[in-house]
Formats: structure tokens, sequence, C-alpha cells
């Protein structure tokens, strides 16, 4: 691997190191070697054929499906002074003959071009001409026919092996199973590849399922408690997109439809409202993939429920692309799910609608169910959640209710076995409620069922409840149901001898909200809380204006600019010289001479009227209000870390089981050594040598502020470590309170 490209990260990208596995997928294109990587959304695919094509001879040709996503991203290439350019529809005559000539004489790294285009004979007799030294196939799941998204025409990018034979291929994805990565390399002809298979978790979203009873509402109230945030709102019909960015509109929110039934001029436009930062929310059909590369999308809302869990997972992974805390709220009723199996009726293919029948049942088992929504979502993609709260989602943030269910059980088992022994046929649960229910239908009546000893049994208990409690029970094998698009119920042998033996049901339930999405106490507004960066808000909008001002001069997005990363560090920094201000991550020589004199400016003229804040995670520990006497000293999350380490989990292993910054984990532990909650000893947490290092260097800069202490250790001991020594060394000066927990100081503060 070419040694320049750390520098090259720094210069062009403006960032230190690398994110899991980019270096290692970087080492093996450049050496050659044909790669399948599976990274998911925000952990920088693009990076891996952008950098390389850099630190190499030669063009780097990018197979990408939809134009916008090719605009975006030459966008911000050029913005960081990277030669980059597309060819499409889009790019026509003289403009088009202008970049082709540039091409010829190597003047591009980068070319983006759609399947399409790439694979006309004209197209493929300029490749050859034009040094192609990497392919790189970004969204390969839409070769497979397996996958959520299949197009036909990226079956045929394989001849390109014919007519640029030793051109390495590099084929990324977010999202796919065993079977469409094994699809993806037969069909792109990879040689012996190698694979990456990052984790498919996304630490930073927050999952909530919430009962769906008036989406136009709840969708608003949720949207009114985040004045300002970009979020997409996905919903199953044309119709709906449009009524509900009406109705959205109409109550002052900045929303736009999208779906493929609008004229092209009216979705390109309402795409770069969004894209713009001019629209903060976009109403678009499941069914139409939205071709965006916008990273700051804060929520992602399905209003509807979608038809499978890839799906459900590609489009949930279109929040929080930098990396921030973001929300993903599913609005959840059963009828979505009948109306999504009716539309199968309609399919020729038997098979197919078999297979689509059942991804929608998946997809309803993941809504309906009291599993942990993260570890539900990675079993789907055959990986394993370590932990057993995950800490980000509905399930996990609120208490669990344990119920015997024993009772409703029996009624329900018993009503499904006395409808099979009445007839001789299966039922599906729909009917079997009916019957619980007594209701009084044509087939209840034609079937005889108004006689079994089971009708009218649950009448006082409502029907929603009885089906809720049936897909529980076939979750649970207690019943089984015909894998065929009517899903018959029977017994299973579990289910016989529960009913027989009357032995005990125990289910688990997560206590719904009170029907409303928009509270900001939701699972998933307190996750997406966690981790965030803190820095000074008012400075970050102002920030945000500058960065508005300078993509509206450019023409382009204004996270083409900057991201919100980049900003957030600037408001918690306060840089004003050129030096600091390319420690920013993000910034690169490229945008620090384009764009650093209007930011340096910004940030100088704000400091003239504003003291600047200290933040916990660099400099002071936290200030935390006041608390109750009752309180104690500690807060619920500082106690759950306490509980971990004392079962034996090490702070590492802490760090990723409650998905908390490193730093954050630190805090929690001085904290509870400060306030003599934990009893350890300090050489747990560091060597004698550091201990020996650090106490030299508080001698002359006292360890009150961390920073400075940081910075005269050369950096060689990190945050964490200094958080534990200011911890012990306070805990050694204060003398024990009376009453711990009672009149001590709260966690954290200065003595």
């Amino acid at each position: 691997m070419p040694a320049s490209l750390a520098p090259l990260l720094k210069q062009y990208f403006g960032y230190d190191s690398f994110r899991p596995l980019q270096r290692e997928i970087m080492e093996m294109t450049l050496a050659g070697r044909d790669v399948l990587a599976i990274l998911p959304t925000g952990a920088g695919k693009s990076l891996c054929f952008q950098l390389p094509a850099l630190a190499r001879d030669g063009l780097t040709l990018v197979v990408s499906p939809l134009i916008a996503l090719m605009k975006d991203q030459v966008d911000a290439l050029t913005a960081s002074g990277v030669p980059a350019t597309l060819l499409n529809s889009s790019v026509q005559g003289a403009e088009a003959q202008r970049r082709r000539s540039a091409l010829a004489q190597g003047e591009y790294k980068l070319l983006y071009a759609a399947p399409e285009r790439v694979m006309t004979d004209g197209f493929i007799q300029d490749l050859q001409r034009w040094n192609v030294a990497l392919i790189a196939v970004d969204e390969a799941h839409c070769i497979s026919q397996w996958g959520h998204d299949f197009r036909p025409e990226y079956r045929q990018l394989a001849q390109l092996r014919e007519h640029l034979p030793g051109v390495p291929f590099l084929a990324l994805t977010a999202t796919a199973t065993a079977q469409v990565r094994g699809d993806i390399a037969q069909q792109l002809h990879l040689h012996n590849p190698e694979l990456f298979l990052a984790s498919f978790n996304r630490p930073n979203l927050g999952y909530t399922v919430l009962p769906k009873q008036k989406p136009t509402r709840q969708v608003y109230e949720f949207i009114r408690e985040r004045p300002g945030q970009s979020g997409i709102v996905y919903v199953q019909s044309r119709k709906s997109a449009e009524s509900l960015a009406a109705a959205l509109a109409a109550e002052g929110v900045k929303a736009v439809a999208y779906h493929a039934g609008l004229q092209p001029e009216e979705r390109i436009a309402n795409q770069d409202a969004f894209i713009r930062d001019e629209a903060n929310v976009v109403c678009a059909t499941i069914a139409f993939g939205m071709g965006i590369d916008k990273p700051d999308v804060r929520f992602v809302i399905h209003a509807d429920l979608p038809k499978n869990i890839e799906g459900y997972y590609q489009e949930t992974g279109r929040a929080g692309r930098d990396g921030l805390p973001a929300e993903c709220v599913l609005l959840y009723s059963r009828g979505d799910l009948v109306r999504n199996l009716k539309f199968l009726d309609d399919m020729t293919d038997p098979q197919a609608a078999e297979v689509a029948a059942r991804q929608m049942r998946q997809m309803a088992d993941f809504a309906e169910g009291s599993e942990c929504r993260r570890t539900a979502l990675l079993d789907y993609f055959g990986e394993q959640w370590p932990g057993d709260n995950c800490g980000g989602c509905d399930v996990c943030l609120q208490p669990h209710e344990t119920w015997d269910a024993t009772t409703e059980a029996q009624k329900l088992l018993s009503c499904v076995y006395r409808i099979k022994q009445k007839g001789g046929f299966s039922t599906g649960l729909n009917h079997a409620v009916e019957v619980l229910a007594g209701a009084n239908t044509e087939k209840i009546r034609n079937w005889g069922h108004d006689q079994l000893s089971t009708y009218g049994i649950g009448k006082d208990t409502p029907r929603d409840e009885w089906t809720w409690l049936g897909r529980q029970l076939i979750r649970l094998g207690y019943l089984t149901a015909s894998p065929d698009i009517y899903q018959t119920l029977s017994l299973s042998r579990s289910g016989l001898d529960a009913l027989m033996q009357r032995s005990p049901v125990l289910l688990s339930r997560t206590p719904h909200l009170a029907g409303t999405a928009a509270s900001s106490s939701s699972s998933s507004a307190k996750a997406s809380r966690a981790g965030n960066i803190a820095c000074d808000e008012d400075l970050f909008g102002e920030l945000r204006s500058v960065r508005k001002d300078l993509a509206d001069a450019r023409g382009v997005p204004p996270y083409v600019i900057f991201g919100d990363v980049s900003l957030r560090h600037m408001a918690r920094r306060y840089p004003v010289t050129d030096a600091a201000f390319l420690a920013i991550p993000g910034v690169g020589s490229q945008k620090l001479a384009d764009f650093g004199p209007a930011f340096l400016q910004a940030i100088a003229s704000w400091l003239t009227g504003h003291e600047p804040q200290p933040f916990p995670l660099d400099d002071a520990p936290p200030k935390p209000a006041p608390k109750m006497k009752s309180e104690g000293p500690l807060n619920p999350s500082v106690l759950e870390t306490l509980r971990l380490f004392r079962s034996g989990k090490s702070p590492q292993q802490i760090t990723t089981l409650r998905n908390l910054s490193p730093s954050t984990v630190a805090q929690h532990f001085a904290s509870a050594i400060v306030c003599r909650e934990l009893q350890a000893d300090p050489h747990e947490f560091y060597t004698p040598e550091e201990a020996r290092l650090i106490d030299q260097a508080a001698a002359e800069h006292g360890y009150e502020r961390l920073a400075p202490l940081h910075e005269a250790l050369g950096g060689s001991i990190p945050y964490d470590k200094l958080h534990f020594y200011r911890a012990f060394r306070q805990r050694d000066q204060d003398p024990p309170p009376a009453q711990p927990g009672v009149h001590g100081s709260p966690a954290g503060a200065p003595p």
C-alpha cells in the first residue's frame, strides 16, 4: 500500500484516521484483488475507492444507479480538490465532449456513470482508452434478484471483464444477506474475491415502534418537537406522500413530496429543496429509492409498514449518515400487513407471492415483537448482538412487563382446536379472533362456529389484543401457521401440551407510549441525545447560516461545504487560526483555502460578543443541575455502568454494550469514584508509570482542567485515564460525607 494514503486522507478529506475496514479494503484493491465489501450506511464506503484513486495511476470508474447521487458525490469531491466527473443524461453536447477529452488526457481520477451508459459500445471503447485501473460497483445489491432493489441492467456489468481484462472490481453495498452476497460475487464474475463484512449495527440510530392511530397528527407532532431538523417520512402510496406533505405544509412545516409519479422537473426541484436545506422534510413512497447523499438526516419515520426488513434497514439507514445520533420511528398497525398481503392477490407467480408474504410477516413480527429491535435487525443479517440491552430502542429503554397469559392463551388455543375439530379444516388468526369476540359474520354462521364452546368467551377483550396474543403464540411456537398467503393455524406439539396440561404461559411486552410519536421523552429521542457532540448551539446555528450562504453561491448542497460534525467541532473548539481550523475533522487543504476565511471570520466575530463555553468531554467535568435529596449522588445511567462493571464487564465492553463514548463511560467511573460508590485501585485504570508522568505534569498545571494536562503530556495519555486520575485525587482529598448520597456533591461536580 502506498505510504501516501494517510497524508492524502488529511489533505483532501480532512481526517486523521480510517474507519473500521477502510484501510484493509484499500490495501486489497491497490494490490489488484477483487473485493466485495458490505459496510453499513455511514461507514465510509465511498472513501474506499475515492482515496485509492488519488494514490494510483489511471482512472477509477464508479458505477452508480442514481444520477442525483453521482452529482452529490462529484460536487463533494470537487469541493475537496479531487478531480472527478460524471457522464450521464444530464451532461450533453459540448460539455460532454469536453469531459471526454479531459478523460482521454488523464485529467480526472474518478468517473461516475450509470450501468446502462457504461455498457454501450461507444462507452466501452472509450474506457479502453482511458486507462481504467479500478471498477467500483456501488449499490452492488442491485445485481441480485434476491435483493430488495434488483435492477436487471446491473447483470451486464460482468461483460466488462472481457473488455477490460486485469482490471479489479470493488463491489460495495450497505445491506446484503449471505444469499445476496453470493449472487453478487457470481454475477460480477469476481475472481477469488476478498470479502469484508462489517457489523450491520448502526450505533447512532435509535429505533422505536409506536401504535399507529392518527398518523398525520403523530408525524406532525413528532416533527414539531424537532424544529429545523431534516427528516424523511416514508408512506406506501403516491397519494399519501402528496397529502401528508400538504398537511405538514399547512401546519408550517417546510415539507415536499417525492415519488416516481411526479413530473421530472417537480421531483428534481423537491429533492434539491431537501438537500439544500430549503425543505426540512420529504414525504416519499417506500417503493421509490431516493438517490440522496444527505448526511444530516436526523430522523426517518415509517408512517406505513415496509414490505421487508431489508428495505426497512436500508431506509432507516438514510438517517445519521454523519455518525451523529438520529431517530427511526415506525408507526405500526396490523391493518398495514393485511393491506400489503392483499396486494399479492394480483401476482401471477405463486412462488414470488409466497416469498413476498413471508417477508411481509417477518416485518410484522419485528414490529410486534418484544425483543430488542437492534438484536432482531442484526439477527436477520446473521449477526449476534453481544449484550442483553442495546440502550437505543424502545424495548430496551422502557421497562418490560411480564404477565401471566395462561388464561388468555388457553382460550385462543382452545378456539383454534375447536374450529379444526368442528369442520375438519383450519382458519386464519383473524377468524379465530372473530369467534372469540362473538362476531356475527356470515362465515361464522355458515360454518357453525357460533355453536362452539369458545364462541364469545373473549368479547370483553379488544380484538387487537387477541391478534397480538396470537402473533406471540405463533412466534413462540405454540401455534403453527401454514406457509402460504392465507396462513391458517394449527396447534403445535407444545401448544397441544400447553392446552391439555394447562402449563403456564408467561409473556413479556413493552408498554406502548400514549399513542403519539411526539413526546420528547420517547425512547428514540433518549437514544438520539446520547453520544451527540456537545457544542455552542447558538454558534452552531450561526455557522450553519455561513455554510448555507457559501453553498448557495456555489450551487451545491450545504453538506458539500461541511457536514454537521465539522460545524459542531468548530462550535466547541472556537478555532481562530488556520492551524486550528485545519485540525477540525473534515477540513482538508482545499477546504481551508476555499472556506476557511469565511468561517474563521464568523467565529472571531462571534467571540467579540460571547464568552466561549467549556465542554465536559474536552475540558472540565460536567456541571449537572442540582439534584433533589431523594435522587442520590449518581444518576441511573451511571448506576447501569457500575452494574455492568461489577458483573465482570470491562470499560471497553461497557462502551460497546451501552453505545456510549469512552469519555462518557470514563466520567461515569469518575463520578462513582469521587462519591465512593466504587471502591477501586487506581492501577486498575492506569499504570504506575502513567501515574508518575501525570503527577509530574499535574504539579505544574494542576488537574482541575484536563486539556492543559493532556497537552503537557503530549497527548500520550488519553483523556479517559486523566478522568480516572482526577477522580482518585478528588476522592483522596475530600473527606467522606456523613450521609453518602444525600449531602454529598453532585456526581462529577468539582470539589
